[in-house]
């Protein structure tokens, strides 16, 4: 009977991108915003912690909620290096994202709703724009799309 293989602790940054289906361009730019950290070699190479795979798992499914990588890496701060994020860590971090989630989930709904209407921007370019904000009224309350902004 063979001894079952060893599995390296340590993976490049080509193993890291094959193992999380990231490109490696993803992956050094989420080591330059600081989401993920590897150490290198007397030659240069990366090479990463095991763990980071579950941290990259970790920022992807986070983005495809929406969360900017901002917030994410905010949130993996408090996660000590080398730790792999944990069930109750994600359980955590969503309680903190419920707010921000619930704000977006505003801001979606106003621009469903409102978006074949005047949304504010001063752009006067629909006709109904001349009705809802005659000579750009709400252009006192600011730049930008102010009916999407502020309910």
């Amino acid at each position: 009977m063979s001894e079952p293989a060893m599995i390296a602790e340590e993976m490049t940054i080509g193993q890291l991108s094959e193992r999380s289906g990231v490109p490696t361009s993803a992956l050094r730019f989420y080591e330059r915003q600081g989401l993920i950290s590897s150490r290198r070699t007397t030659g240069n190479q990366r090479r990463y912690h095991r763990s980071t795979l579950r941290r990259v798992a970790f920022v992807r499914a986070s983005q495809s909620v929406g969360m900017p990588l901002s917030v994410i890496g905010g949130v993996l701060g408090f996660l000590p290096e080398g730790v792999p994020p944990t069930r109750e860590f994600w359980i955590k971090a969503s309680a903190c994202w419920s707010e921000e989630i619930n704000t977006r989930i505003e801001k979606m709904e106003r621009m469903r709703d409102r978006f074949t209407e005047c949304v504010g921007c001063g752009c006067l370019s629909f006709e109904q724009c001349a009705l809802v904000n005659p000579g750009d009224a709400l252009a006192e309350h600011g730049p930008g799309p102010r009916r999407l902004l502020n309910p």
